[in-house]
C-alpha cells in the first residue's frame, strides 16, 4: 500500500518511515495539502497520514474536498497532541507516537480500505445483476424503461421524434424443440452481438422476454427506424448457428412505433404496446417482416 505523510514538522517522521516500511508499504510526502491533493488526486495514494498540528491547519478542508470529489475511498489518520475529537479523520493517533501503535492504525486502515474495495465491487455486480439480463447482458426490463423514459423525456426537450422497435426471433420455439436449449440461446447470443454491432453506441437496447428484444432510438423517425430495423433483420438472416453439425438460420421480424416530434401525448409504455402489437402482426405475415404501429407492413423484405 502507498502511504502518504503530510506535514511540514513531523517529529515522528523516522518512526513512521520504520513502521511504514517494516509493513512493506510505500511512502510518499507532501509538506502542504496542496500537494497532498495532487498526489491524492491522482490516485497516487489512498491513505494519508496527516498531522493536525501542524500550520498548515487546511487537513480538515483536505479530507472535505476528497471525500466531495467522487474518488475512490481515501483513509485519513490524523496524529494529533489536541484531546480534542477531529471528527474529518477516519482514525486519530495521539502523540506521542508508539511504533506497535502506529503499526495497528495502520494494518485497521488497510483492512477497511480492502474491506470498502470488497463492497463497492459487490455493489457493482448487484446493480449489474438488476440491471443486465444474465445471458445477453442487455438490459433487463425494469433498467430498459428507466432509460427510455428518460430517452423519451430528452427526445420532448429537444422537439426530436422518437422511435421504439421491437423485434422477435420467430422459429425461436422451433430452435430450442428441435435442437435443443444451447442451440436457443446461442441464437440469443448471436442476435445481441448482432444488435450492438448494427445500433449507435449509445442507443437503450434490451431483452424483453423470450425471444423479444427492444430498442428505444432518441432523434429517430419511422423511416430512419425501419432503415435501422431494416439493417437489424439483414444482418441477422445471414447468422448461422452450428448445431452439432447442423447449420440453422434465425428467422427475425419487427414492429415499430414512433412519436413524432413535440408529442407530449407519448409515453414509453404505450410505444411499447404497440410496437410489440406490430411485431405479432408482422410475424403472422410471415418471416424477415417489418410492421409500423396501424399502419401495415412494409413489403419487399
Amino acid at each position: 500500500m502507498r502511504v502518504l505523510v503530510l506535514g511540514e514538522n513531523l517529529k515522528d517522521r523516522a518512526l513512521i518511515e520504520q513502521v511504514l516500511q517494516a509493513g512493506a508499504h510505500d511512502l510518499v510526502t507532501a509538506t502542504n495539502a496542496d500537494q497532498a491533493w495532487k498526489l491524492i488526486h491522482t490516485g497516487e495514494a489512498r491513505f494519508v497520514i496527516a498531522d493536525a498540528d501542524g500550520p498548515d491547519a487546511v487537513t480538515t478542508d483536505l479530507v472535505q474536498r476528497t471525500r466531495q470529489a467522487g474518488l475512490l475511498p481515501v483513509y485519513f489518520l490524523f496524529l494529533t497532541s489536541n484531546e480534542e475529537l477531529v471528527a474529518e479523520a477516519d482514525d486519530i493517533l495521539h502523540k506521542p507516537l508508539r511504533a506497535g501503535e502506529l503499526k495497528t492504525r495502520v494494518a485497521i486502515g488497510q483492512r477497511i480500505l480492502k474491506m470498502t474495495d470488497s463492497l463497492s465491487q459487490a455493489r457493482d455486480q448487484l446493480e449489474n445483476v438488476a440491471m443486465y439480463d444474465p445471458l445477453t447482458g442487455m438490459l433487463n426490463q425494469a433498467a430498459f424503461n428507466r432509460l427510455a423514459l428518460g430517452e423519451l423525456e430528452r427526445a420532448r426537450r429537444s422537439s426530436a421524434p422518437f422511435s421504439i422497435i421491437a423485434l422477435e426471433i420467430d422459429n425461436f420455439n422451433t430452435l430450442e424443440s428441435q435442437h435443443g436449449i444451447e442451440a436457443r440461446n446461442n441464437a440469443l447470443r448471436l442476435v445481441t452481438t448482432s444488435l450492438r454491432e448494427r445500433s449507435r453506441p449509445y442507443d437503450c437496447i434490451g431483452r424483453w422476454e423470450g425471444a423479444e428484444f427492444i430498442l428505444a432510438l432518441f432523434g429517430v423517425n419511422g423511416p430512419f427506424a425501419e432503415k435501422i430495423a431494416e439493417r437489424i433483420i439483414t444482418g441477422i438472416r445471414s447468422i448461422d448457428i452450428n448445431s452439432q453439425g447442423t447449420v440453422l438460420r434465425v428467422a427475425m421480424s419487427a414492429g415499430i412505433a414512433t412519436a413524432l416530434s413535440g408529442d407530449e401525448l407519448a409515453d414509453v409504455q404505450g410505444l411499447l404496446l404497440q410496437a410489440r402489437q406490430a411485431v405479432m402482426q408482422a410475424q403472422e405475415a410471415g418471416s424477415y417482416q417489418i410492421f409500423f404501429a396501424n399502419a401495415g407492413v412494409q413489403p419487399d423484405r
